[in-house]
Parts: structure tokens; sequence; C-alpha cells
């Protein structure tokens, strides 16, 4: 198992960008299970990914206000950098969440699962990139 430390020297999350993340992921497993097993007939799926969208919204904004705040203390090339990574991470994140939400709300036949996923092929090779360089 990974450390704390080491998570966010490789991930680039601050420890309360993780935690939103794994309280939206907890959500949305919760709300996931309710739909899938037609608990609440009524919930569309875009309800379902919403917790996954609003912690992308939430570590978005801590990133930007870390950024300037680093910016401001004249690290520029930290706040870069880290501001680079994160809404890479995060845009990537973003991508696959809509296509696939949007795969399962129209059962698109255009948008095959392969196409999906290629935001997370991308994401997986960028943080082998990362671990290695950080070692």
């Amino acid at each position: 198992m990974f450390s704390q430390r080491e998570l966010v020297q490789w991930l680039g999350f601050a420890p309360f960008e993780m935690f939103v993340h794994l309280f939206s992921l907890l959500l949305f497993s919760v709300l996931l299970a309710l739909k899938v097993d037609n608990f609440v007939s009524t919930l569309e799926w875009w309800y379902v990914f919403t917790p996954l969208f609003a912690a992308d919204g939430v570590s978005t904004y801590f990133t930007t206000i870390v950024s300037i705040r680093l910016f401001r203390d004249s690290e520029k090339r930290l706040a870069v950098l880290r501001l680079f990574w994160i809404l890479t991470v995060l845009s990537l994140k973003f991508v696959f969440e809509m296509l696939l939400c949007q795969k399962l709300v129209e059962q698109a036949k255009e948008l095959w699962y392969g196409l999906i996923v290629s935001p997370i092929f991308i994401l997986l090779q960028l943080l082998v990139i990362r671990a290695c360089r950080v070692n």
C-alpha cells in the first residue's frame, strides 16, 4: 500500500483533494447501486454522475486558489507546473466521465468503449511518466 506522502507526491493532489474525490466516489457508488437495482427508478444517469462532476469542480477551484497563492508568494514555476498537471488530470477524468455518462444515457452506437476509456489510458501513461520522474 502507498503512504499518503507517496500518493501526494505521485498524483499531485493535496490530501484535501484526495478526500473530496474519495467522498464523491463513495456517493457515486451508492447512487450507482440505487440506479442499477432500480430502487429509485426516476434517477437519471446525469444525477448519478453528479458527485464526480462536483468533485472535479471543487478540485479545480482549490487548485486555482493554491496556484494563485503560490504565484503571489513568488513561486511562479511551481504554481504553473501544479496548475498544468492538476488541470490535465482533471480534464482527462472529466472527459472520461462525460463520455461514459453520454453512452449510458443515449446508448450511442458511435461511442465505442475504446474511445470512452482512452482518456484513462492517457492518464495512466502520464502517471507512469510522473512516477518514474519523481524517483
